[in-house]
């Protein structure tokens, strides 16, 4: 099994559906802007999904791969089916009544999870509605990612990676509609898109179920018996409801406290969505394709490798997360005024979203070290102590984002989540070095502040050129716009890629050879 193939399957898959995601989101700005409408779709579509990364990818894959790759090498092909089948059966029956439960309830939940809406009845309402036809996604995402997770576990990641694209395909498709029936800023808009949601799960769904009826992972679904299995599988899940769903959870609490600002809601979406570019394609694809491999490798109790593959995903991680970090704080401006300025959306929500960037780049190597370091645990079917680590988190987001948000706005809400991360990345890596779980290499410790360096050269070079491009990165035209950050990005790319060179912060043959390693 190749760590470095499965990387570049699941992170190539990933760039794409991002790609993807910012042609929609150029899109949505343009269509809805900062307004209430769009206030309301976007608190819509995060409620399910913040369930999805809580219950699933948080929770369920974590604790369920493990088990099924166990289940499969161990008992053989019937058994794992047999396991997987009683694992969905029994997700399926609390999702429904769980969705029943939500949808009689939203207007209650829609008080609690966006308290500054009632001031407009109006918009309140409208996400109310909105809320109650994209949540059903959450059933169709969760099947996704069992799928996924039965899929992964049998090394096939590239249907699960491409599924993404699929539902920015179909937004895509629902925006051309908005545009061509002259929707724009309507609460009609808001409608397309959120039915759209439910289009865009059934096509996600739909490609893992055939990638899985080709691998003759077909699962059965039944009355849900809760077996010996299913206890441990749930021993294991309900302390990543927590652990691995840190991230989202701190998006909603400050989702919550941006509720109490018009147009924060917003401006915190757009830029979150450019920093979740390295994110996903970094972070989150070196996590799921680390996962199986740090479990096959546990099972055949080589921890020699297990170190090794540790040491060389995070050094693969931070050596493309540092300079994207950088770059997202020296270019924020610039990116967010390409991507989205334009239609409803002005030069004002330019300003405040590229702000709030420049706090969710600070903490994006955190990000990224969590979705890194989180399978160290989640291998070794731990996941009580990131589920304690996250607690510390989110309570040190909720402080710091009450203390922030009277002064700041919703910036100081973006620097309360960068400051949680931090704080939850430091804390497992400090446990897996003290109890001897992951130990720092020679090539990782020397590689390591030569790749600081490196990005803060290139951040300096970038700082300089954008006295000359300046003109150009604010000029009427859209195309010279384009042009010239696409001549900063390569710029970026360039500097870093010979500093690192130079000081040798890289040694790209090694850590191929290193990645590409079976054991």
């Amino acid at each position: 099994m190749s760590l470095l193939r499965n990387f570049a399957t699941v992170g190539g898959a990933t760039a794409t559906s991002r790609v993807l995601g910012f042609v929609r989101d150029v899109m949505i700005a343009a269509a809805l802007g900062t307004g209430p409408v769009a206030d309301a779709f976007f608190v819509a579509f995060r409620l399910p999904n913040l369930f999805r990364r809580l219950f699933a990818e948080g929770a369920f894959n974590p604790a369920f791969v493990p088990l099924y790759a166990k289940s499969l090498e161990g008992e053989g092909e019937t058994a794992a089916r047999g396991f997987a089948s009683e694992a969905m059966s029994a997700l399926v029956f609390a999702l429904l009544v769980l969705t029943a439960l939500v949808e009689i309830l939203m207007p209650a939940i829609m008080l609690g999870y966006a308290p500054g809406f009632i001031r407009d009845p109006d918009k309140f309402d409208l996400t109310v509605v909105l809320t109650r036809i994209t949540f059903p996604y959450l059933i169709l995402v969760v099947l996704l990612a069992l799928y996924s997770g039965v899929l992964n576990a049998r090394g096939r990641f590239a249907a699960a990676a491409f599924a993404p694209a699929l539902l920015n395909v179909v937004f895509i498709a629902a925006l051309l509609v908005v545009f061509v029936a002259g929707l724009a800023e309507s609460p009609g808009a808001g409608l397309v898109l959120a039915w759209a949601t439910i289009a865009g799960g059934v096509a996600q769904l739909a490609l893992v179920l055939w990638a899985a009826g080709r691998d003759g992972a077909h699962l059965r679904l039944h009355w849900p018996r809760w077996t010996p299995r299913l206890r441990r599988l749930a021993g294991l899940a309900l302390p990543g409801l927590l652990a691995g769903g840190v991230t989202q959870i701190n998006i909603v609490v400050g989702t919550i406290i941006a509720s109490l600002q018009a147009g924060a809601v917003s401006l915190l979406y757009f830029a979150d969505r450019v920093y979740q570019l390295p994110l996903g394609i970094v972070g989150i694809a070196i996590g799921i394709a680390l996962l199986p491999e740090l479990s096959r490798l546990l099972r055949a109790g080589r921890i020699d490798l297990v170190d090794d593959r540790q040491n060389r995903a995070t050094e693969f991680a931070l050596a493309l997360t540092l300079p994207a970090s950088v770059a997202l704080i020296v270019l924020a401006e610039p990116i967010i005024r390409v991507l989205f300025e334009r239609g409803a959306f002005g030069p004002e929500d330019t300003a405040g979203s590229a702000a709030a960037l420049v706090a969710f780049a600070v903490g994006l190597p955190a990000f990224v070290m969590i979705k890194v370091l989180s399978p160290g645990f989640f291998a070794r079917e731990d996941t009580r102590t990131p589920m304690w680590y996250a607690a510390w988190s989110v309570a040190a987001n909720i402080v710091l984002s009450l203390a922030l948000f009277p002064v700041f706005g919703h910036v100081g809400i973006a620097v309360a989540t960068a400051a949680a991360g931090w704080l939850n990345a430091i804390l497992l890596w400090w446990t897996l070095v003290r109890r001897d779980q992951f130990h720092a290499d020679a090539a990782l410790a020397r590689r390591l502040p030569l790749l600081a360096l490196a990005a803060v050269i290139m951040g300096a070079v970038l700082v300089v050129s954008l006295g000359v491009a300046g003109p150009y990165l604010a000029a009427p035209s859209l195309l010279a716009r384009v042009a010239a950050l696409a001549v900063e990005v390569a710029l970026g790319v360039a500097v870093f890629g010979l500093a690192a060179q130079v000081t040798g912060a890289i040694d790209l043959r090694g850590m191929a050879r290193a990645l590409r390693g079976n054991a």
